[in-house]
């Protein structure tokens, strides 16, 4: 965030800054959902829903759910929150009591570490790196277990490496998890932004894991915060309570414009988004290869490039800073991500065009 601002306070200088720092792909809220929000406004409904949500948005939901992946999940299982922050944050609070330890993938998510230290959890760091695709495996999460721990949070596609679970090896963890004794929190935000094999849900295999999802990502609605939870089924009335004294309920107008995120010209406009997110994977991928740059685990899932710059310098926060202020190219740092050498990593995002990718790639080339 602070590569951000600067960015940003340059761009107000007049300078031609290229974003490619910020999870946030540059496609427009779709047509379709400003349609319903603009309705939903007209009619001047903006009361508090219930806390878990719009009925009609959960059964949304779970219509999604069946038709896309062929999981049956009950509405009732399904709680609309502010955004996947929300969800997680939910998630945690309910299952976690003071001092219980919880798995984070490492590198992963930061605001993860976070969310588990507010609630008197404690952050485990699970290792990964590219010899496990940036995944847990099983066998890692045997041998990261300890007394009071009480689960695993995964990410599949994962913020910052796109590297994304097959069923089987989710089948696997969330097996071995409940094996442990514990319980299994799985990250979907960006479902549907995956490029090398068919769209899943873990909901499709399985009913004992908490999962988390976003209209954020692939719907194309980041602004909006709006997520959701889906719980087990027992976990329903305890959810909805929290999300009560959390959230009072989700944003209504922001509700009313997901019931049309469904609806299948807007599904079929999203696919078009994937596709050419694909290719912008492909063109930068190659492309930073081409710079003596390594990508250690390539990319199948979300919109970012995990990219090892050791080969150019010893201090990838550095460098960040000096593709900015000199090239103009915004990336992110590995600090923000990992414990374990971030100096050698740079998260670089594929939220812009073909045309502006090649010019990053051309800008970069001069500064390394």
């Amino acid at each position: 965030m602070e590569l951000l601002a600067r960015a940003q306070q340059l761009e107000r200088d007049g300078r031609d800054i290229i974003h490619m720092e910020v999870g946030e792909p540059d496609f427009p809220t779709p047509a379709a959902v400003l349609a319903a929000a603009h309705a939903g406004l007209a009619d001047g409904r903006v009361r508090y829903t219930p806390a878990a949500g719009l009925p009609a948005l959960r059964e949304a939901i779970a219509a999604w759910y069946e038709q896309a992946f062929g999981a049956k999940v009950a509405p009732s299982r399904i709680i609309v929150t502010a955004g996947a922050s929300g969800a997680l944050m939910l998630a945690l609070a309910l299952l976690t009591e003071p001092g219980d330890g919880w798995l984070l993938t490492d590198p992963g998510y930061p605001c993860n570490r976070e969310l588990v230290a507010a609630f008197n959890g404690r952050p485990l760091p699970l290792h990964v790196d590219a010899g496990t695709g940036f995944q847990p495996t099983a066998a890692l999460l045997r041998e990261a277990w300890q007394d009071g721990v009480r689960g695993l949070v995964v990410a599949t596609p994962a913020n910052p490496t796109g590297a994304v679970l097959t069923p089987n090896e989710l089948d696997a963890l969330a097996d071995t998890t409940a094996a442990l004794g514990g319980t299994l929190i799985v990250d979907e935000i960006y479902q549907g932004l995956v490029y090398d094999a068919p769209a899943a849900s873990v909901l499709a295999r399985r009913q004992d894991c908490f999962v988390v999802n976003s209209f954020s990502k692939y719907f194309g609605m980041t602004g909006w915060r709006l997520g959701w939870l889906v719980v087990p089924e027992g976990a329903e009335r305890q959810a909805e309570m929290l999300a009560q004294h959390y959230f009072i309920s989700a944003s209504t107008p922001a509700q009313l414009a997901a019931l049309a995120a469904f609806s299948k010209d807007n599904l079929v406009d999203l696919e078009l988004r994937r596709q050419i997110l694909a290719e912008r994977r492909d063109v930068l991928v190659d492309g930073l290869e081409s710079l003596g740059l390594r990508i250690a685990a390539r990319p199948s899932g979300a919109f970012y490039v995990w990219t090892d710059v050791s080969a150019r310098t010893d201090d990838s926060t550095k460098l960040a800073h000096r593709l900015l202020e000199e090239a103009g190219v915004a990336t992110t740092p590995g600090l923000d991500f990992v414990s374990r050498e971030a100096h050698r990593y740079l998260r670089i995002a594929y939220t812009t065009d073909v045309a502006r990718i090649a010019q990053a790639l051309e800008r970069i080339s001069r500064v390394i």
